[in-house]
């Protein structure tokens, strides 16, 4: 995998999108502040309490003075702990809006480019983003606070403690910042590490069955290890600056405290009393070194991964580029059938057709395969679908119906050939498409958010019940208890996540449907209902791929995929020329005698079939859209 490494103005640019972040909420600031002294005071208190209940009370012989003293100690305690308490409560008022910033930014960027990412981003960084930023606040404000207190305790108590404490303070301090750099490249690179195996992974699981059919388990296999070795190397590199940053805590967090021990006869020999070295180690082992190690652990381990997750996280970058490669050419008048509604062509779109209306969806020349050594599913295809049109897909199982969708709603990217919805490339009019798969998709929340999502603007709630009511969903929509209903996807059942979907669809502003089995778990009458739902809304270009012969013959056209041709025709025309369309009508489960086909060509069960041969997986590309023709009966799939 090859990364872009990070642009050079990411950091002032990470930089002032926090600043104006936080410029936002000044007020929130203030109050973080405010509630902070309290904690500064207590430092303050504390450590002087102490020294003196020694010096003016218990060693003066003044054990009421001295517990006096102590009981002052006790409410600094008591005080700064309360505004802790009300510290948490400001930190939460900063964290919470920069995660949901974040989510969006995600979710919206993987809706938009198809980010293999997303998921390691959305489950990973974002919460990395959303607990170190917490951690960062409440230890940096912290540390000001406390070793305001500290430091000015020390003076208070004597100057030339001062001298003792704050040199190794000061070295520890240099050795950390030499290692934050590199410390933040090396972050960086196992943050990309864990994204390519996170792609690679993802990547694996969508494709097992193709990698199984190619054969290609080694060569994955090697893949994937290589990706894992990366992230190991990074770990480790990361792991030996840690040990750098160890001993930078050690000199800055240990060494005073050696030293004031060191020190103490020369110190008391120079006026300092045994109240102010009980005072000073207060300040030390109590509140500056604990202070200054939590700072140094946030800033060299979480201020580091914060600022490596947010770059990545807010710079969007480049997406997938979609192949520019010409189109390759096929033979032309054979690929031209004549549409059933509006005349124009349904195969390639003739250049010149001025005052005809562009085609909703075209491949050009598209080439595509699963790896650069796995035989192409597609290759040189050349399709176009009118604007208003109704594609039918069909085939054997395997295919590559759905990688034929999937190409079309801009979810994979071919290898040749472009895709193009309404003259766009189909990654730039991610916006003009909607694809529901098989497995429909509903997360749990209320049923008007599920509903809605995929629409720029809420739509009003007379629109979202029609889009219910259209695709046969509003029953459902009622039994749930309305549109404020909160659903939870596995108390559904798999028709019913469907129907969901299908309204979703219908209400989303969008010209081009792909339905890819959408309604394999509805009856028939409620497929056909759905059908022609978006076969009936304005604007609407529609392509399914089917799994009833009812939808092929409610289509304008059929498309049949046999792993060597995509033939295109009507339902009757490829009912007369095409043996595995009638093969593969005659094995679709409806009732007998219930199409009324002329041709005698009832469903009966598939396998067993005269001339069944088994149809699973395409051994040759699909090429050309060619005009209905016969396919020979006597030979194998592919041709061979």
């Amino acid at each position: 995998m090859t990364t872009d490494p990070p642009s050079r103005a990411s950091t002032p640019r990470l930089r002032t999108r926090g600043l104006r972040f936080l410029n936002r909420r000044r007020p929130v600031l203030a109050r973080l502040a405010g509630w902070s002294l309290l904690e500064a005071g207590q430092t303050f208190l504390f450590g002087y309490a102490l020294a003196r209940a020694l010096d003016d009370g218990f060693l003066a012989g003044d054990t009421t003075g001295g517990l006096g003293w102590l009981a002052a100690a006790a409410v600094a305690v008591a005080a700064g702990a309360y505004g802790t308490g009300r510290v948490f409560r400001a930190v939460s008022e900063l964290v919470e809006p920069l995660r949901d910033s974040l989510v969006r930014r995600v979710v919206g960027r993987a809706l938009a480019e198809a980010d293999h990412g997303a998921v390691s981003r959305l489950t990973h960084q974002v919460e990395i983003a959303r607990d170190t930023f917490a951690g960062l606040v409440m230890v940096s404000r912290s540390f000001v606070f406390t070793a305001a207190g500290a430091l000015a305790g020390l003076a208070s108590l004597a100057p030339a403690l001062l001298l003792v404490v704050v040199p190794p303070l000061v070295l520890g301090l240099a050795l950390f910042l030499v290692t934050l750099r590199p410390m933040a490249r090396r972050q960086e690179t196992f943050l990309v590490a864990d994204e390519a195996v996170a792609e690679v992974l993802d990547a694996t699981a969508a494709g097992l069955r193709d990698i199984a059919a190619a054969g290609a388990e080694s060569r994955t296999a090697v893949g994937a290890d290589a990706r894992f070795d990366a992230e190991y190397r990074a770990a480790r590199t990361l792991a030996r600056w840690g040990v750098v940053r160890v001993l930078a805590v050690a000199v800055a967090g240990r060494l005073p405290v050696v030293l004031l021990l060191l020190t103490a006869p020369w110190l008391l020999r120079r006026g300092v009393t045994p109240g102010d070295l009980v005072g000073a180690l207060t300040y030390l082992m109590y509140a500056l070194v604990p202070a200054l190690q939590s700072l140094m652990q946030a800033l060299g381990t979480a201020g580091s991964r914060l600022t490596v997750v947010l770059r990545r996280l807010t710079d969007g970058g480049p997406g997938p580029s979609v192949s520019q490669d010409a189109p390759a050419t096929g033979p032309s008048g054979a690929d031209a059938l004549p549409d059933a509604r509006a005349g124009a062509p349904w195969g390639e779109a003739p250049s010149g057709s001025a005052g005809r209306e562009r085609p909703a969806v075209e491949l050009r020349g598209v080439t595509f395969a699963y790896g650069p050594h796995a035989e192409p599913v597609f290759r040189g295809l050349d399709l176009a679908v009118p604007a208003g049109g109704r594609l039918t897909v069909v085939g054997p199982s395997g295919i590559g119906k759905s990688t034929l969708t999937a190409l079309v709603a801009g979810l994979l990217v071919p290898d040749a050939g472009e895709v193009l919805l309404r003259g766009e490339p189909v990654r730039a009019a991610a916006h003009l498409r909607a694809l529901v798969p098989q497995e429909a998709y509903v997360f749990s929340g209320a049923l008007r958010d599920n509903l809605t999502y995929l629409c720029p603007d809420p739509p009003p709630d007379s629109a979202v019940l029609a889009s219910a009511r259209a695709v046969g969903a509003y029953d459902l929509l009622l039994r749930l208890g309305g549109l404020d209903a909160v659903v939870t996807p596995g108390r559904l059942s798999a028709g019913e996540r469907q129907l969901i979907a299908l309204a979703r669809s219908h209400l989303a502003p969008v010209g081009v449907v792909l339905l890819d089995e959408a309604t394999c778990h509805l009856d028939p009458a409620a497929e056909a209902r759905a059908e022609r739902a978006f076969a009936e809304r304005p604007g609407t270009t529609l392509i399914v791929v089917a799994h009833r012969i009812s939808s092929a013959r409610r289509a304008d056209r059929v498309l049949v995929m046999d792993g060597t041709h995509a033939l295109c025709g009507t339902h009757d025309e490829l009912i007369r020329r095409s043996a595995l369309y009638r093969d593969l009508a005659g094995g679709w489960s409806e009732p007998a005698g219930a199409l009324g086909d002329a041709y005698g060509v009832h469903a009966v069960a598939g396998p067993g079939l005269a001339g069944d041969r088994g149809h699973v997986v395409a051994h040759r590309a699909v090429g050309q859209v060619q005009a209905v023709g016969d396919l020979g009966d006597t030979r194998p799939l592919g041709g061979q």
